[in-house]
């Protein structure tokens, strides 16, 4: 009983620095690609993003007359990428990326809306009158999955708590 509790707690330990890795990681790098899907194609788009303290949501805006507002419109499933690729441009093997996956939703106007509003421009603050635009729309990623790759190839997974 007792390894069964050393590994237990093993395990604990390894996902709060995987989680402290991918928390640095989107803390340090302002902007993500937005995967999503459409059209039987993928599609790749940067966005600048903020997300809330326990890394459960990110949120990014988009204006309304665009093929990503289209794709999110019809297919609720994206990734975000998030990479340091350009900290580390002379050795691949310090490089590291996570792939957040999980489910986008546009967020109407009200306090949700202006919550949300109110993290990203705290993020990046000349995107005001963007993000207040009648024209921009403003999408929360629910992530489902982390996958941290570090050194090239060492992948290693994590889901945020669903609980409180």
């Amino acid at each position: 009983m007792g390894s069964e509790f050393d590994t237990l707690l093993a395990q604990e330990s390894s996902d709060r620095t995987v989680a402290e890795q991918i928390r640095a990681l989107v803390t340090e790098q302002p902007f993500a690609v937005l995967c999503t899907q459409g059209e039987g194609q993928p599609y790749g788009s940067v966005v600048a993003f903020a997300f809330d303290h326990d890394l459960k949501s990110f949120v990014f805006a988009t204006p309304k007359a665009t093929r990503k507002f289209r794709l999110l419109s019809h297919c609720d499933r994206v990734a975000l990428v998030v990479d340091n690729r350009g900290k580390f441009s002379d050795d691949l093997m310090k490089v590291g990326a996570v792939t957040i996956t999980g489910r986008s939703q546009g967020i109407g106007p009200g306090p949700t809306f202006d919550q949300w509003a109110r993290l990203l421009t705290a993020r990046h603050p000349y995107l005001k009158s963007f993000i207040e635009s009648p024209s921009t729309a403003l999408f929360r990623v629910d992530a489902v999955r982390f996958l941290h790759v570090t050194r090239f190839q060492e992948v290693r997974q994590w889901a945020p708590a669903s609980d409180g």
